[in-house]
């Protein structure tokens, strides 16, 4: 490892998932621990048992990498998932976001190796540098799990400053969907104003005081929601999910700053500089 190689964390690997479960591949194959430990999907999901199985990418997912016309309607990480996952009994679509995240870092390492070089802008003195991460050692986020009833995508949080309990659940790709959706048609409608944490918040929260009407939770975030209390739900949301930790340490070859920072997600991540 170069002096310039930052260590972050990895998913680990595990035993194949029964062959029932799978089509058969002529590429190599990884299975990843996904960071839900699919805890959180009904028993009848094939995600529930916490693994996930993806094939090596070929020059066939290259082509959906660079394909315009994928890029354009932003589905390319969907189109590329979808390739590499070997069950095809999964329905991408319900696969929590956090666990998505988790496959594309995978996918990454298994297609191009661990050794992940990228660029990052010191947020302080605005330097560029020219950084190297180690992908081998990404990991999951500690998750007491055993804390939540085991199939079921809900949690509760007591809002500080007003007392109202909000039920709420972990974001899938058919939410993520919905919410761009929304976001999409809101700026046809006014291009100065982006209700990005309002409408998030209206999705991920499923009930305010065990009410579970959709208009009256919309009502709440928009109307009701101090500022106080969305500031401290939204910390929680951040400090509470299972995820995969995606953060590394970073030091600045001018200033010397030292802090955590997420993984830059590049052009480069899924497509490195080769020459060719």
């Amino acid at each position: 490892m170069s002096e310039n190689t930052i260590a972050i964390t990895r998913p680990s690997i595990s035993n194949p998932v029964p062959p029932a479960q799978k089509v058969e591949s002529r590429f190599p194959t990884e299975v990843i621990n996904l960071p839900s430990q699919g805890w959180f999907y009904s028993e009848d999901n094939p995600l529930s048992s916490g693994q996930l199985e993806l094939k090596m990418m070929t020059a066939k997912e290259e082509d959906i990498l660079t394909s315009p016309n994928l890029i354009q309607k932003n589905i390319v990480l969907d189109k590329l998932l979808e390739s590499v996952v070997i069950n095809k009994a999964i329905n991408l679509d319900e696969m929590l976001v956090c666990d998505r995240n988790a496959a594309f870092f995978a996918i990454r390492r298994l297609a191009y190796g661990d050794q992940y070089d990228a660029t990052l802008t010191c947020p302080r003195c605005g330097k560029e540098n020219s950084i190297t991460i180690d992908l081998s050692k990404m990991d999951s986020r500690p998750f007491d799990f055993e804390k939540y009833p085991k199939g079921q995508n809900a949690f509760l949080f007591k809002l500080p400053y007003i007392g109202k309990t909000v039920t709420f659940k972990l974001l899938n790709k058919k939410d993520e969907n919905l919410i761009d959706a929304e976001l999409k048609g809101m700026e046809k409608v006014s291009k100065d104003l982006r209700r990005e944490i309002t409408t998030r918040l209206g999705h991920i929260i499923t009930a305010i005081d065990g009410n579970t009407e959709r208009a009256a939770i919309r009502r709440f975030v928009n109307e009701e929601l101090v500022s106080k209390d969305s500031l401290a739900f939204r910390t929680h949301l951040r400090e509470f999910m299972p995820d995969i930790d995606s953060t590394f340490l970073f030091t600045c070859n001018n200033c010397q700053l030292e802090r955590k920072e997420e993984t830059p997600m590049g052009v480069s991540f899924f497509w490195p500089n080769t020459g060719v």
